[in-house]
């Protein structure tokens, strides 16, 4: 379950796109923070190695202080540039902790599925599962055993045997995993030609027709056989 994580972040005013620019390149992310009770939000920002500490963290969970009291918040976005992959801005979702929320878990799949072992493939479908549970209750990953997976078979959310804090919410039809056949890849098998066996059955082709056409002709009487012929 989620642990509590401190962040530390910083108050920002509103600033305007060239701000931000430079904001990001002295390492500073900017972000909002989004109260669960009301339309209250707060601008801050917060250094790019304190993200990277939060992320490589095992919570779901943190305290931030921003304004006048401490409050405790879930990551509900962060964008990236599509390039660098820098992180370019956070939003963060304020939360009551005895009250539920409906956050995203990870789904993880073990084990090594028997149908890969005959030359099945393994396709995970659903790479994340809709839940709701105290913010405590959170896990940071859901794991899912595909090792009795037989080739043609497959693994609903239905399956799935969790805590009974946690209310799934993904419908219960959806499939996470399956092993399906391996597509077998069709030999083109190329025909090859004797070109010289061919040309020479053209030749052979082309030296009957000669012959045929000269039988056809009638022989022509050479002028001496015409002439003891008159005598």
């Amino acid at each position: 379950m989620s642990n509590e994580f401190i962040l530390n972040v910083n108050k920002r005013d509103l600033c305007n796109k060239g701000e931000r620019k430079r904001s990001l390149k002295q390492g500073k992310i900017p972000g909002i923070y989004y109260s669960h009770d009301s339309k209250e939000s707060i601008s801050f920002y917060i250094e790019s190695k304190e993200l990277i500490k939060a992320q490589k963290s095992d919570s779901r969970i943190f305290s931030i202080n921003v304004g006048s009291k401490k409050r405790n918040v879930l990551f509900k976005a962060i964008q990236y540039h599509p390039v660098t992959d820098q992180a370019m801005h956070i939003d963060l979702y304020g939360i009551k902790m005895d009250q539920v929320v409906s956050i995203k878990v990870g789904l993880i799949l073990t084990g090594s599925a028997e149908g890969v072992k005959e030359g099945g493939v393994l396709v995970q479908v659903l790479n994340e599962l809709d839940v709701s549970c105290l913010p405590m209750d959170i896990p940071n990953e859901i794991q899912v055993d595909v090792s009795d997976l037989e080739i043609g078979q497959n693994i609903k959310v239905s399956d799935l045997t969790i805590d009974d804090k946690i209310k799934i919410e993904t419908s219960l039809d959806e499939i996470i995993a399956s092993v399906t056949q391996a597509m077998k890849e069709e030999e083109v098998v190329v025909e090859e030609v004797d070109e010289d066996a061919e040309f020479l059955e053209g030749e052979e082709v082309e030296g009957e027709d000669k012959e045929e056409e000269s039988s056809d002709k009638p022989k022509e009487e050479s002028s001496e056989d015409s002439k003891e012929t008159k005598e």
